[in-house]
């Protein structure tokens, strides 16, 4: 992945690539309805709109990033915890409601449900809680400098 960044920044296209590969791996035997006839297969396990154009924009130095995919489930009554990332992840909601706590959000509070999407940037200190009663699904795509842990805990190291 490091040979198709230049200066940590990825494009939309080399993301989604990323993405489906990722899912494709974790995915291959469910198959889907939109499921192409083999030789090569493509299974869309994850769609949610953005109404903003979107810009992944990750430093990683000369070191280069890291892209990470990843299947997230919170139980009823759960939550992630306050931190922040050093990248940027693009989640979509697979199942449930997520309330998100974000200065980002007006009333920093916006409730995300099944089929939308999550952009999250670096630094800010936020929170998602499961506060429905049936579990959050979501899959997300973290782009982090390499090295770096997906998210941060200590929020002296976060932004604000």
């Amino acid at each position: 992945m490091r040979g198709l960044t230049q200066g940590g920044r990825i494009s939309a296209a080399v993301l989604a690539i990323a993405i489906a590969a990722a899912a494709l791996s974790a995915c291959a035997a469910s198959g889907s309805p939109a499921e192409t006839p083999a030789p090569v297969r493509a299974v869309d396990v994850a769609e949610g709109g953005q109404d903003e154009p979107v810009e992944v924009l990750v430093d990683g130095g000369a070191a280069g990033v890291d892209v990470t995919f990843r299947e997230i489930t919170i139980e009823p009554g759960a939550g992630t915890g306050e931190h922040c990332h050093y990248g940027q992840l693009i989640a979509v909601v697979q199942g449930g409601a997520l309330t998100h706590y974000s200065p980002t959000h007006p009333g920093g509070v916006r409730v995300y449900e099944a089929g939308e999407s999550i952009i999250e940037g670096p630094g800010y200190v936020h929170e998602g809680r499961n506060e429905g009663d049936d579990d959050v699904v979501l899959w997300v795509t973290y782009v982090t400098p390499d090295g770096d842990p997906l998210a941060e805990t200590d929020l002296a190291q976060c932004d604000g």
